[in-house]
């Protein structure tokens, strides 16, 4: 039987799909980073994938637009599109609006 004080009552996976090293790629992993550490410290990881190395990649979560934040976990999977400037849209996308 599993420990739940030891689990962490939610992890969040985001995968942050930049293309280079854009000002706009820059900015919405700067925005993302204040974000997390503000609504889910602890709780998240973030993985960056550009797709100037890895053009593939994007298949898999039908990547359209740069840069695209995807919520991999908690499901169901989510998408914002953009610098992640708008911190109240971010949280909403995110499903954390109701949570703080």
């Amino acid at each position: 039987m599993e420990d739940k004080l030891t689990q962490p009552a939610e992890c969040y996976l985001l995968r942050l799909y930049v293309a280079g090293q854009t000002p706009k790629c820059m900015q919405a992993f700067v925005n993302l980073k204040k974000i997390c550490e503000e609504h889910l410290a602890g709780k998240y990881q973030i993985e960056v994938i550009d797709l100037l190395e890895n053009p593939t990649l994007a298949s898999g979560d039908q990547i359209l637009a740069i840069p695209t934040l995807v919520r991999k976990l908690p499901e169901p999977v989510r998408k914002i599109i953009g610098d992640l400037s708008n911190s109240e849209r971010v949280l909403i996308g995110l499903d954390l609006k109701f949570k703080q």
